[in-house]
């Protein structure tokens, strides 16, 4: 059944509807949601409801309001593409990782410096990790994006926390059933060894990896629409770097044709000054910034 779609303002008279328009929903995953109750389903081995891993506080909300946008555009939107973020269980960005230096667990959003290593304040559990960790962290602190954070273990790979949040796969699975259109879906994050917060590309790539590369058939096919409406988890950071390397690496650099549903992205806690900065940026940019009723309103009146 499809989520009643509520319109109630009326669509900003500057926008040019397209004949294409590619919906990219960054990582909308169960572990990034604050959901209620209703939607935790039992582990079967605890008999206790499961519990997103890393719940960004407005994010069940956000998905509500995207799967609302998807049904009331569904004639309207030519392809839909999911990204996942996907872990192993160790992971350079995961506590599995690490230890301090007496050997103690690091708790989760711990940031971790080279300098703090050096040190011996932290130290791979692998003592042979060490000289690679280093360059890695060497490597991210020099292109000045990023600290490396120690997130909870989320979105492993094979858990309910990787899937996709219930009300947006209802939703583009009745576009794919009324289209005939397959939504694609990108995985992201499987290198252990780099955090990859943008759907294009890692933040330190690996030679050796091309998934860790700049993701050319993603970035090829985004620059085939003439309208790229961006929704997902979380604001802050995935959201954030992906947009960023749009704006690095779209060919034409016509930024205009970018589209921010601004009310289907929430920041991570502490972290809402990022997401703010960066939608400011954006607008410096050109990128437009909307709510999905405006953006639906204006699709529908085309």
């Amino acid at each position: 059944m499809a989520i009643p779609f509520y319109i109630s303002s009326s669509p900003s008279p500057n926008v040019v509807m397209p004949r294409s328009s590619h919906l990219l929903i960054i990582d909308p995953q169960n572990d990034f949601c604050d959901l209620p109750e209703t939607y935790l389903p039992t582990d079967p081995l605890t008999g206790k409801p499961y519990a997103p891993a890393l719940p960004v506080a407005g994010a069940h909300d956000d998905m509500q309001r995207l799967a609302r946008f998807i049904d009331a555009t569904e004639s309207a939107l030519t392809s839909i593409t999911v990204t996942l973020d996907s872990h192993h269980r160790l992971d350079i960005a995961h506590p599995t990782f690490w230890s301090t230096g007496d050997g103690g667990p690091v708790a989760p959003f711990t940031p971790i410096t080279a300098a703090q290593v050096r040190a011996g304040a932290f130290r791979p559990r692998h003592a042979d990790d060490l000289p690679r960790t280093l360059s890695y962290l060497d490597e991210l602190e020099a292109r000045g994006r990023y600290t490396l954070m120690v997130w909870p273990v989320h979105c492993e790979i094979g858990t309910w926390g990787h899937n996709v949040h219930a009300d947006v796969r209802a939703a583009y699975s009745r576009w794919e059933d009324e289209r005939q259109f397959i939504v694609r879906k990108v995985p992201k994050g499987t290198n252990p060894w780099t955090e990859h917060y943008s759907a294009l590309m890692a933040e330190v790539p690996d030679a050796d990896d091309p998934r860790s590369q700049l993701n050319r058939g993603l970035l090829d096919s985004l620059d085939r629409a003439e309208l790229i409406l961006i929704a997902g988890e979380a604001g802050s950071h995935c959201v954030k770097a992906t947009v960023e390397h749009l704006a690095e690496y779209l060919p034409g650099r016509d930024l205009s044709r970018l589209v921010l549903l601004t009310d289907c992205m929430s920041p991570v806690a502490g972290f809402a000054d990022a997401q703010t900065a960066f939608q400011q940026r954006m607008r410096d940019l050109g990128v437009q910034q909307r709510t999905s009723i405006d953006m639906a309103r204006a699709l529908l009146a085309a």
